[in-house]
């Protein structure tokens, strides 16, 4: 153990890609931490052009002359040869992939991955999505160290957020973001103070999972209730939103407004519209009424523009 007045020398490699990922890196960066290497996903073609797009983690990294790393293969010889030359003390996962044993496992005092999710409730690809689909008023994010089974370590820290009624993806992704970077500092300097007591996951915890979402998943049933086709609207908006088919178009819909009472002679997925502003569906239960849309090659507009635009 380090003695902690030496701690900022812990030698730390961080592994991210997404957005999400970014603010911890440069909080870890703006404390003083010494990061060796960042690891991140290869460059990806983008647009028409198929221009190679870096990672918003590598451009944040670039940023700040951070050593990054992009392997395409986690096991190769070679870069398992990089990272050891590394001589990382401890490893960071946010929004990465899969590590493999020989990863996870080489730093003395191991690998640990913020989960935006409460663990052990919530494991897999899509924890924020899944919570709003299913109606929950709270979530959170959780640090843990890294072991066999994905999102299964011990627990670190934790910290519980609120999901307003109000709060789609994008709200609880941005909230969670930032809590997270939080924790993300909160538990290395934890580490380096050799203060940590991880709990082993409590198995009664784990109530729902969170598989990746398909654009399967996103089809609106018009057979459910108005409040759980709202829950999946939010849980998908802004990205990849769900969608429902419009006069044989597919149409995304991004927000909408729960309405307790049926829509007189309509049956489960039928609509109504006066043709400037309103369009209404019939739920299994009541009706929702749509207030931000997008049909298949059009823009995203609030459902006026959209009826101006388009006769129904």
């Amino acid at each position: 153990m380090k003695d902690s007045s030496h701690s900022k020398d812990l030698r730390i490699v961080y592994m991210g890609t997404p957005e999400f990922a970014v603010p911890a890196l440069e909080q870890l960066v703006a404390a003083g931490w010494n990061i060796v290497g960042v690891i991140t996903a290869p460059d990806k073609p983008k647009g028409r052009g198929q221009k190679l797009i870096p990672s918003p983690v590598k451009e944040a990294a670039l940023k700040y002359n951070l050593n990054v790393l992009q392997p395409t293969n986690l096991k190769s010889p070679e870069f398992l040869e990089e990272l050891q030359k590394l001589k990382a003390d401890l490893q960071i996962v946010v929004a990465f992939r899969m590590l493999p044993e020989v990863v996870w496992n080489m730093p003395p005092l191991g690998t640990f991955n913020l989960h935006a999710s409460l663990l052990p409730d919530y494991r897999g690809a899509a924890p924020i999505n899944w919570a709003i689909i299913n109606g929950e008023t709270e979530t959170g994010v959780t640090t843990f160290f890294l072991k066999h089974e994905i999102d299964t370590g011990s627990i670190i820290f934790q910290e519980k957020v609120p999901i307003l009624p109000e709060e789609d993806l994008g709200d609880v992704y941005t909230k969670l973001m930032n809590i997270g970077a939080k924790l993300v500092l909160k538990t290395v300097e934890a580490i380096a103070k050799d203060e940590v007591n991880p709990k082993p996951q409590d198995e009664s915890k784990a109530l729902h999972h969170a598989p990746k979402i398909y654009k399967e998943t996103c089809q609106i049933d018009w057979k459910k209730n108005a409040t759980e086709i709202n829950n999946l609207i939010r849980g998908l908006s802004p990205y990849p939103a769900a969608w429902t088919l419009l006069q044989g178009k597919l149409c995304k819909i991004y927000k909408a407004k729960v309405h307790s009472e049926n829509l007189s002679d309509k049956t489960a997925g039928e609509w109504l519209s006066d043709g400037k502003n309103y369009l209404k569906f019939q739920c299994g239960a009541g009706h929702l009424e749509v207030l931000e849309i997008q049909l298949e090659g059009k823009k995203r507009m609030t459902i006026k523009d959209f009826l101006r635009g388009n006769a129904l």
